[in-house]
């Protein structure tokens, strides 16, 4: 992966195609909405996530299988974009509050949402970031061929942004997230809803 660097910088490895990276504990990349509770949310705004990433010009597609042991509240493997600390978006494989494996967006202007999506069965999915100007889409994937939508959405993002694979254990002592099949196409699609 040429060209790619840190922002919170952790461990990664590298072999036949698999990329593991080491998320620390209690990281993620978060911006409070103002609502918390003692066994969900962190209370406070963080950015300090592993995030292991390279600067893209224009329109994309971004993809990778993930997968994770799913230890504690949170944790996610997870692909992102980021055009600062207060504007980005993530695509996550999270272990929920509900005790699922679920697919996970958060978009984030200055305050973040959080929009669980479907659970998924296996401990492994295919996620997708595509972006056309500053209109952005999720999808998922089981077999990594059919994909489904999670969520369009807009974003004040530059033409040129941050994108690459995110590590988080927001509320446990952190592990590792596992990447493959990753790829990184700079191209513009015709239906940004089906990403192709």
């Amino acid at each position: 992966m040429n060209n790619f660097k840190w922002l919170n910088e952790s461990k990664i490895t590298e072999s036949s195609g698999k990329i593991t990276l080491l998320a620390t504990g209690k990281s993620d990349f978060f911006r409070n909405p103002g609502a918390a509770n003692e066994n969900g949310i962190v209370s406070e705004s963080v950015s300090n996530a592993p995030f292991y990433y390279t600067d893209v010009i224009g329109d994309f597609v971004v993809k990778a299988k993930v997968s994770h042991d799913f230890k504690d509240m949170y944790d996610a493997a997870a692909i992102m974009v980021i055009e600062n600390t207060q504007i980005w978006a993530k695509a996550c494989f999270e272990q929920t509050d509900f005790n699922t494996h679920a697919v996970v967006s958060v978009v984030t202007n200055q305050i973040s949402d959080d929009a669980n999506g479907c659970n998924i069965g296996s401990n492994f999915v295919w996620l997708r970031i595509t972006r056309v100007g500053q209109t952005f889409a999720v999808h998922y994937s089981e077999d990594g061929e059919h994909f489904y939508m999670m969520r369009v959405f807009y974003l004040p993002a530059s033409k040129t942004v941050k994108v690459g694979l995110l590590a988080q254990a927001p509320v446990g002592s952190g592990g590792e997230r596992y990447y493959e099949g990753f790829s990184l196409e700079n191209k513009t699609v015709k239906n940004i809803r089906a990403g192709k």
